[in-house]
């Protein structure tokens, strides 16, 4: 079993539309960043790339190529599941925690689950996703910004010989 961690943080801004862990989120602010700025999805990539011993989402999918301009994690979730399939991982869990002032979160954890367990391939059992504030402090608890913290427990599937 190897295990891998991953943070990710975006600012709120205006005239984006707010994407967390696949599911569009109604809210005046959304994150602001090269793709769709889900820092969920992007959180969990890095946890799931690192456990692998891999490069981090950048290094896979860089900020300075037009291709990513907005482009959906959901897909470039399923790019990153498809290189661990590739290198013979398979994922045993995930845990997600996000770190927002607003919008409250529990509402969509189930859509959430639900796109992330469909995506990488195991039961939504094995998906966890939590939602806490910064208690109004900082960056974050003054509503600029949210942040992700993943962790993926991965295994390396034996060859059959």
């Amino acid at each position: 079993m190897y295990v891998g961690l991953g943070y990710d943080v975006h600012r709120l801004k205006k005239g984006r539309p707010l994407f967390l862990g696949g599911v569009k989120i109604d809210n005046p602010l959304g994150l602001d960043g090269h793709s769709d700025a889900d820092v969920l999805l992007h959180a969990l990539m890095d946890a799931l790339l690192g456990a692998c011993g891999l490069n981090d989402i950048g290094h896979f999918f860089p900020n300075t190529d037009m291709k990513f301009k907005n482009i959906s994690s959901v897909f470039l979730l399923e790019t990153v599941y498809k290189e661990l399939k590739r290198r013979k991982f398979s994922v045993n869990n995930v845990d997600v925690t996000i770190i927002a002032q607003y919008p409250k979160i529990y509402p969509f954890i189930d859509e959430m689950k639900n796109v992330i367990s469909k995506t990488i391939k195991i039961k939504k059992e094995r998906v966890g996703i939590k939602a806490t504030t910064n208690e109004k402090m900082g960056f974050l608890g003054r509503g600029e910004g949210v942040a992700a913290m993943a962790i993926a427990s991965v295994k390396k599937m034996q060859s059959k010989h």
